[in-house]
């Protein structure tokens, strides 16, 4: 039984979008999970949202997906995270990991002194709080948007948690050819608890 609910598909003039209603904490990590499926070497995915929205929650997802070593946590005082790939039960390896939270940053210099366009090609790239930032890094891209409808973070959380109850909506807008064809609506079935 899925705890997702698929909302719509649709096509951008860039490429697909989807919207799709997540159960909770559990659930945005197996969205980020099957969202590893589709991601290759050379992937920049930004994600939006406010504090305690899902956006490490999700990076966690996307970090066991691809099969990477070490925790996935959010890199907001260290600004960026380099995850190695590990090798995967059928011995091949797939791409690292690089893991940004430019909610820090202050201008583009800071951005450049990152060198994220030296991993650009061999990783995939998340980068929290990324809009208006990386586009520049590369014409194709995923924008990821996270919402919870009912607020943040619950009033018993620490502020840097992305909390474990409440719902998220997750809109998926593919930017450019790398995404213009991409099926997203493989997405909406997400299980309950990433396996």
């Amino acid at each position: 039984m899925s705890d997702a609910t698929h909302d719509q598909v649709t096509s951008a003039s860039d490429g697909p979008v989807l919207q799709v209603r997540l159960a909770d904490a559990d659930t945005t990590r197996a969205f980020g999970r099957a969202l590893a499926d589709l991601l290759r070497a050379g992937d920049l995915v930004v994600l939006t949202g406010d504090l305690g929205a899902g956006k490490t929650t999700l990076t966690q997802g996307i970090g066991a997906g691809l099969h990477v070593r070490g925790n996935v946590a959010s890199p907001t005082f260290i600004i960026a995270r380099e995850h190695p790939a590990l090798p995967r039960p059928d011995g091949t390896r797939g791409p690292d990991l690089v893991h940004v939270d430019a909610y820090r940053l202050s201008s583009l210099d800071e951005l450049d002194a990152l060198d994220l366009d030296a991993s650009l090609d061999e990783a995939v790239t998340v980068v929290e709080w990324g809009a208006g930032w990386v586009e520049a890094l590369t014409t194709d891209r995923l924008e990821v948007a996270l919402l919870r409808p009912r607020g943040g973070v619950a009033a018993d959380e620490p502020p840097e948690s992305d909390g474990g109850a409440g719902e998220r909506v997750v809109t998926v807008r593919g930017v450019g050819e790398r995404w213009a064809d991409a099926d997203l609506a493989a997405l909406a079935d997400v299980p309950a608890v990433a396996g």
